[in-house]
């Protein structure tokens, strides 16, 4: 999921991944502020209680980098991920077929509608 704030995106993890992840231990990026970043190029790395991840960039331009909230708060990530739980930063351009927190909220919501309508048709 991605927002724009200012002329920065805010990169961060779904819901569901968060939940998957568990409570956030470390975040660690391996590029420097100002660095040339492309989609798809591994960044750094994330630690929570359940899983350990790689973390692949879905933006192309410059690295901003990682939100310094998470050093002090670093459950923000689960309790806020839409909205001050982000995880990194790139001034630039997201990846093409990227969605913005309402694009994907929407998504969701459309996913979640199709399969209510599903159960109605099999019962």
């Amino acid at each position: 999921m991605a927002e724009i704030e200012d002329d920065e995106w805010r990169v961060g993890f779904t819901k569901f991944a968060t939940r998957m992840l568990g409570e956030l231990v470390e975040a660690d990026f391996r590029v420097a502020i100002g660095e040339t970043v492309e989609p798809g190029q591994e960044i750094g790395s994330v630690e929570g209680f359940k899983a350990a991840s790689d973390v692949y960039c879905a933006m192309a331009g410059q690295f901003a980098g990682g939100n310094p909230v998470l050093l002090e708060d670093a459950c923000i990530i689960r309790s806020s991920p839409y909205v001050d739980g982000w995880l990194y930063a790139v001034k630039g351009d997201p990846e093409a077929g990227s969605l913005d927190v309402h694009e994907y909220i929407a998504y969701l919501d459309g996913i979640i509608h199709r399969m209510h309508s599903e159960e109605k048709a099999q019962e």
